[in-house]
């Protein structure tokens, strides 16, 4: 997209979800308040995780850093679709879009990653008990945290450098609510052939092997937990994961209809809609379903609403 590639498109016009202004109206005040909770529910969870000692375990850590992800994830969508309600077309110029572009691959890829070492970190909690403070030790927990960031930047420079590889000449119209990669592609001038198979490849082969990761924990754990003689120690095993097995099956759902199912399966407006739900509402969702369905969040909020109560 540089001089080098003899790009006579400088700057590419977002269409965003819809052109109709009474839509667009309800929709800008329906985003707003979406991206004002998931701002709030987020911080709200990476402090609540600082300040609260009995939540400083892997698990959380984990947390604290998928809220820090879905942060960084929806304000790379969401302003620029916000801008695209009230008024039509967003003009971004190539190097912005580039810009965005690797932020969500960034932020998404490495949510999956985290989102896996989560459920090793449920595994290892469930099945083998006396061994977790040695598999789950501070150094393989921060390793855990640098490899999933670490994954995430290698996918997000797997896009960019495909993307800046083209040369666009064209249209610069995108039709979708952020630079996105498979939209991007059809605006090209240059032979996509096999630069549009990276999509499948590059994210497909992430979230197939991850979910393969998180689907034998869980199978290992379900049979562990199966095990367990009491009624009341099944269940509390089972709490334990409940969260994060539904944070998974949202999130993992939603992206696998965009990176592993062909194209031809789903159209435009389906991507879309599928885009605005794992980029801008599964990050307001996980602080929610975090701090509604388990039991040590609550009672560290409530300890640490008691302590503000006690300062002021």
């Amino acid at each position: 997209m540089g001089p080098e590639n003899n790009t006579t498109v400088t700057e590419f016009i977002v269409l965003g979800l819809t052109e109709d202004t009474t839509i667009c109206v309800v929709l800008f005040i329906l985003f707003l308040g979406i991206y004002v909770v998931t701002l709030m529910g987020n911080v709200s969870i990476i402090v609540l995780i600082r300040s609260s000692p009995q939540l400083h375990t892997p698990m959380y850590l984990f947390l604290c850093h998928l809220a820090f992800v879905d942060i960084g994830y929806s304000s790379s969508v969401t302003p620029v679709m916000l801008m695209g309600f009230l008024r039509e077309g967003i003009s971004i110029c190539d190097a912005g879009c580039v810009a965005q572009l690797c932020s969500v691959a960034t932020f998404g890829t490495t949510e999956c990653f985290l989102l896996a070492a989560m459920a090793y970190d449920r595994y290892v909690a469930i099945c083998s008990p006396l061994l977790y403070s040695s598999h789950m030790s501070p150094r393989i927990c921060i390793l855990l945290v640098g490899m999933s960031y670490l994954g995430g930047c290698v996918n997000a420079w797997t896009f960019t450098g495909c993307l800046l590889s083209l040369s666009f000449c064209g249209p610069n119209k995108v039709n979708h609510f952020f630079c996105d990669f498979s939209p991007l592609l059809k605006l090209s001038c240059s032979d996509i052939s096999i630069i549009e198979i990276i999509p499948s490849v590059s994210p497909g082969s992430i979230i197939v092997v991850r979910v393969c990761v998180i689907s034998l924990s869980y199978l290992c754990t379900l049979i562990t937990i199966l095990k367990i003689c009491s009624a009341e120690g099944r269940h509390k095993a089972f709490s334990t994961c409940t969260s994060h097995l539904t944070m998974v099956t949202l999130f993992y759902r939603t992206i696998t209809f965009i990176y592993v199912l062909p194209k031809s399966s789903y159209s435009t407006e389906q991507n879309k809609v599928l885009s605005v739900i794992y980029t801008v509402v599964i990050p307001m969702l996980n602080p929610l379903i975090y701090s509604l369905r388990n039991k040590e969040v609550k009672q560290a909020m409530r300890k640490l609403v008691a302590r503000t109560h006690l300062w002021s």
